[in-house]
């Protein structure tokens, strides 16, 4: 009986060491997925605790990937149970966008330039949040999750390929979806004293 309770801790901790230092990033996906933070923190609890019933079992791939792909198949029981599947769909209306320049370049830190930064971090999060799943999953795994395309076709249940095409329309659609925010921002005219013609 207490060789029995020492046992449970010892798997407690070790699951515990494990698993908990992924825990930020499980959520983050599972934000992504599900966009609402509610729903995500009810996954990443289930997903721990499909994690920790099958620790016993666990021999692999890494930590990370493993408790990746749970959250996946959670937050795809969860789409299958309201009916919402997203379908995915492998077609970028304009793949030349792909060949561009990057999006994003190391400005000088100023005040005007933190709070640009600020702005654009909340754009991107933004536009990564309307992408369609797989694509969303994809920019998740690779550029928040820093997970190799080996890693994110294992999670995903697709070939290497099918990842790096979805990850590449994903950057695309970004880009995309990033020029036509900054073409909305109007820019600032000249500035003049009340009354008075420029």
């Amino acid at each position: 009986m207490v060789e029995d309770a020492f046992a449970d801790q010892e798997r407690m901790r070790r699951f515990r060491d494990a698993a908990l230092p992924h825990l930020d990033d499980v959520f983050t996906l599972a934000r992504y997925l599900l966009r609402n933070p509610s729903d995500a923190e009810d996954a990443v609890q289930e997903c721990y605790l499909r994690a920790l019933r099958h620790f016993d079992g666990y021999r692999g791939p890494a930590m990370k990937p493993w408790l990746l792909a749970i959250l996946r198949n959670v937050c795809n029981a969860e789409f299958a149970r309201r009916g919402k599947e997203e379908v995915p769909t492998d077609y970028a209306p304009d793949d030349s966008a792909a060949e561009q320049m990057p999006m994003w370049q190391e400005p000088q830190a100023s005040p005007e330039n933190l709070i640009v930064r600020q702005q654009e971090s909340a754009t991107i999060r933004r536009l990564v949040a309307e992408l369609p799943q797989p694509f969303r999953e994809v920019i998740v795994l690779r550029e928040m999750n820093d997970l190799s395309y080996q890693e994110i076709a294992a999670i995903a249940g697709v070939p290497v390929g099918t990842v790096m095409s979805r990850l590449a329309r994903a950057r695309a659609m970004l880009r995309s979806a990033w020029n036509a925010a900054e073409a909305a921002v109007p820019t600032p005219g000249p500035v003049t004293a009340p009354g008075v013609s420029p």
